[in-house]
């Protein structure tokens, strides 16, 4: 495997995790009755999309694919989710577990930036990494 296809892989991580990102947080968001934290949900699921296009488009300009699904790990995520979950859960739960969610992409992401990037790959890494944190600050300020 050449360095590029390193980086590639590397950089499809990244994407994977926020594609698990935005699949959990329509799960949260439709548990979730508060207009106010159901808003802020919606905009940090906003935030994913936004970082899955930034990626998708630095990957497509590198000479790489995108991998724009799931995959296993993804599925399987969704399905423990929505078991831990249950049918009835109050906003303080869904919150919780969103933090899990965005501390666990916060960690696969500095995960990525440990590996083989070039120096514009590893920016795009950190600026991704950056969102995430400021959304796990959100969340916790809704626990305030």
């Amino acid at each position: 495997m050449n360095n590029n296809e390193e980086i590639m892989k590397s950089i499809n991580e990244l994407l994977q995790g926020e594609y698990m990102a935005i699949e959990s947080f329509n799960n949260f968001i439709s548990r979730l009755a508060d207009g106010n934290v159901k808003n802020t949900f919606q905009s940090i699921q906003k935030q994913h999309r936004e970082n899955i296009e930034i990626i998708a488009t630095y990957m497509q300009d590198e000479g790489g694919q995108p991998d724009e699904n799931l995959g296993i790990k993804g599925i399987m995520g969704d399905i423990k989710l929505n078991m831990d979950l249950g049918a009835q859960s109050d906003a303080k739960e869904v919150i919780e577990k969103a933090i899990g969610g965005e501390t666990q992409g916060v960690n696969m992401a500095e995960k990525v930036l440990r590996g083989k990037l070039d120096d514009k790959s590893r920016e795009l890494a950190g600026n991704i990494l950056q969102n995430d944190r400021r959304s796990i600050e959100r969340l916790k300020n809704l626990l305030s």
